[in-house]
């Protein structure tokens, strides 16, 4: 497994590129502007440290976001997303969203903190149970 990144909604690209980038001193990796889903993904880190970012997620669409809303999940690459799914179930983890697409699944902590997990490489070829398994609760 490999620590990828940790997300937090922003509300103004500009205010928090000011405070993440100028006064705190990370720099940007890369941006994806996504306009089916009306967000932008900004990736930062610092200077060095590459492999341990912030993504910063901003949804075009105003939101307020209360009780610690803005904090999105933290983000982990494995080497089998299946696998690593069915030992998590195995363990009487609940798979929120399940890996359908062979690449990405969210599962909770049990202080209901988001956790992605990423197929490392290529997806995997969609797999059953995974292909049909519905989502369950929040992710």
């Amino acid at each position: 497994m490999k620590y990828l990144h940790t997300m937090v909604r922003i509300t103004d690209i500009d205010q928090s590129l000011d405070f993440y980038c100028n006064k705190l001193g990370l720099v940007e990796l890369r941006r994806v502007d996504n306009e089916k889903g009306r967000f932008t993904l900004i990736f930062l880190a610092a200077q060095g440290d590459e492999d341990a970012q912030v993504e910063l997620t901003y949804n075009w669409d105003p939101e307020v976001y209360s009780s610690g809303r803005n904090f999105g999940h933290l983000a982990y690459r494995v080497k089998n997303i299946y696998e690593t799914c069915q030992k998590l179930m195995d363990a009487g983890v609940t798979i929120n969203r399940p890996p359908r697409d062979g690449y990405m699944a969210f599962i909770r902590s049990p202080d209901r903190i988001s956790i992605e997990l990423l197929q490392e490489g290529d997806r995997l070829p969609p797999q059953e149970p995974w292909s049909s398994m519905p989502n369950t609760g929040e992710w």
